[in-house]
Order: C-alpha cells, then structure tokens, then sequence
C-alpha cells in the first residue's frame, strides 16, 4: 500500500490543522493506521492510531483530549485532527500502515508516507 501525507503547514499556537492521509494500492480497509511524528533531534513518537474498522482509537497523553484520529474507508483516507496546537507539536508527521494491526510501536507498522511538516509558532 502507498500512502501519501499531507495538510501540515505554519499554524500560531492555539490553532488547529487537519491532516489527511491517503492510501492506494490495496483493500485500506484492512488495514490499521498510525500517526507518528519527529521533531529535530529527537526520536519518531508515537501520536495516534486507529484500528481497520475504525472502532478503536488511542493516543499518546501529551495529544490526548486536543487530537482526534478518523478514518474514512470509502475515500481510502485517515484523518488527524489536530486542535489547541502548541509549539512543542512541531515537528514532521508521517502516517504508516500495517494490515489488521492496531499498535503504538512503530516497528509493527511495514508502510509509510513522506511526513508533512508540522510548524506551530509562539
């Protein structure tokens, strides 16, 4: 499966981005989805998932309550609604997938996007 990530851009703190994240290639359906992200210098985290039907969600505790991770199996796309950002959610954000996964840890995940940079000022 291929996915490409995009919605990221320069957004003040307290605003809020919508990032989309397309699949082609195989039945997406079948497939858990996960938003992780990498800021400078620091190692790729674990942000949000969601499983194949889209009935389970879980999320790191530094996003928990202000992003919100959907899915629209019809469009073959997962969202990552991102509210009351905050400079320290800067950072380049990649979408990955794995088929009937449902993981916080990266390395279950076999497919992943290009990222799309996240920049949330002061």
């Amino acid at each position: 499966v291929q996915l490409q990530a995009s919605g990221g851009g320069l957004v003040q703190a307290g605003g809020s981005l919508r990032l989309s994240c397309a699949a082609s290639g195989r039945t997406f359906s079948d497939y858990g989805t996960a938003w992780f992200r990498q800021a400078p210098g620091k190692e790729r985290e674990f942000v949000a998932a969601i499983d194949w039907s889209g009935g389970s969600t879980t999320y790191a505790d530094s996003v928990k309550g202000r992003f919100a991770i959907s899915r629209n199996n019809a469009v073959n796309t997962v969202y990552l609604q991102m509210n009351s950002l905050r400079p320290e959610d800067t950072a380049v954000y990649y979408c990955a997938a794995c088929p009937m996964c449902y993981s916080r840890r990266p390395t279950m995940y076999q497919y992943w996007g290009q990222g799309t940079q996240v920049t949330v000022s002061s």
